[in-house]
């Protein structure tokens, strides 16, 4: 059975005023704990349904590690699209100010550590962008809408 049905289920109910209201604080502790449980060898519960990985970076302000999960969309190439929806918040994700300040970073990807390097995507490539996002993850233009925000989509180049 091909996960594209279930994505489009999932992407509705993830469109939803009670998903954005709760989401934020239900998924990144079950995302950890099932990262947890199983070792890393599978990704985290929405990695299930729409491929995910741990983006190892540095804060932009305080220099520190961090290590944050996020869904992902890959190419065939070994490029990776992630974007900055921060559940349809009005402010960007602090992830993407870090991606920002220090582009060389590491993500945790199908059990494989992967030094890679974080490009914004431009406004003439935003399109063709979001068109291959929405492959992957249908509706999810949504979320730029409902933020009231232009999202941060990242482009992860193998390096």
């Amino acid at each position: 059975m091909s996960a594209r049905p279930v994505r489009v289920v999932v992407a509705r109910f993830s469109r939803t005023r009670f998903f954005r209201r709760y989401g934020p604080r239900m998924m990144p502790p079950l995302e950890r704990f099932a990262a947890r449980v199983t070792g890393g060898r599978r990704g985290p519960l929405s990695g299930a349904v729409v491929p995910s990985l741990k983006l190892h970076s540095v804060g932009a302000k305080t220099g520190e590690p961090r290590e944050t999960l996020l869904m992902c969309c890959p190419l065939d190439d070994g490029t990776i699209y992630i974007t900055g929806s921060n559940f349809a918040r009005p402010e960007h994700p602090a992830w993407t100010w870090n991606l920002i300040a220090h582009p060389d970073v590491e993500v945790d990807y199908r059990g494989e550590r992967r030094a890679v390097r974080a490009e914004l995507v431009t406004d003439e490539e935003r399109e063709e962008t979001w068109r291959v996002l929405e492959e992957n993850w249908p509706g999810y233009r949504g979320y730029e809408r409902a933020s009231g925000r232009v999202l941060r989509v990242f482009r992860l180049v193998p390096r």
